[in-house]
């Protein structure tokens, strides 16, 4: 699969086959986020929450499946968990719900945390299960920051990390960089523009964090 990390929460997943799904497009402009227009076309939309940076179905072209509910189903071949937990540490009293979405594309298990704001149960670790690639949210303020992330990913452990809602030139509304991140910690791995390809056989042994530049 390809993975092209169009900014903010916003992927693009390409699967071997051609098709196309796009996690949390955010709307153009919104909040100050200076990150080109989603732009793209896609079979199946995934919406974390109902916030404007995260659900702009409208900025994607075509007419994708949406899926923004925590349930078990299957699309083009696609099998899509999504799994309920918050957008904050105070189960949802501050900024509400956000859902988990995992997918399984090409032998390959992601999964995208949206605006998580806190640490996994040990229900919500087992409904999540064994992931090859984990998409984070690592910037603070308005979901997990980099010391929070360290330890969601200790409770997942992911074979890939891809840090996002980080701070950047293009978005300024959350303190803390993927390079915040990704200091100190070994494997660290930083791409040259917003794509990856990742295949099944290729997978590391050893987690790695894949630092993007966002395509938009």
């Amino acid at each position: 699969m390809k993975i092209e990390w169009l900014g903010h929460a916003c992927f693009l997943i390409t699967s071997d086959s051609g098709l196309k799904v796009i996690n949390d497009p955010y709307q153009y402009g919104i909040f100050g986020l200076k990150y080109d227009p989603v732009g793209e076309s896609a079979d199946v939309v995934t919406l974390s929450h109902g916030h404007g940076d995260h659900n702009a179905v409208g900025e994607v072209k075509g007419k994708p499946a949406v899926v923004d509910s925590a349930t078990e189903t299957q699309i083009e071949g696609i099998d899509i968990t999504g799994i309920s937990c918050y957008h904050d540490d105070a189960k949802g009293a501050q900024r509400g719900d956000n859902i988990i979405f995992c997918l399984d594309i090409d032998g390959i298990r992601l999964c995208h945390l949206g605006d998580l704001g806190h640490l996994l149960s040990d229900g919500q670790v087992a409904d999540i299960g064994s992931v090859d690639v984990l998409l984070i949210p690592v910037g603070g303020k308005f979901t997990l920051d980099t010391d929070a992330a360290g330890r969601v990913c200790k409770q997942i452990k992911p074979k890939v990390i891809i840090p996002m809602h980080v701070k950047n030139d293009r978005c300024g509304i959350v303190p803390f960089t993927a390079d915040d991140f990704a200091k100190g910690k070994p494997n660290v791995r930083r791409i040259d523009g917003g794509e990856v390809e990742i295949k099944k056989d290729d997978l590391p042994a050893d987690t790695e964090i894949v630092i993007l530049e966002p395509s938009r």
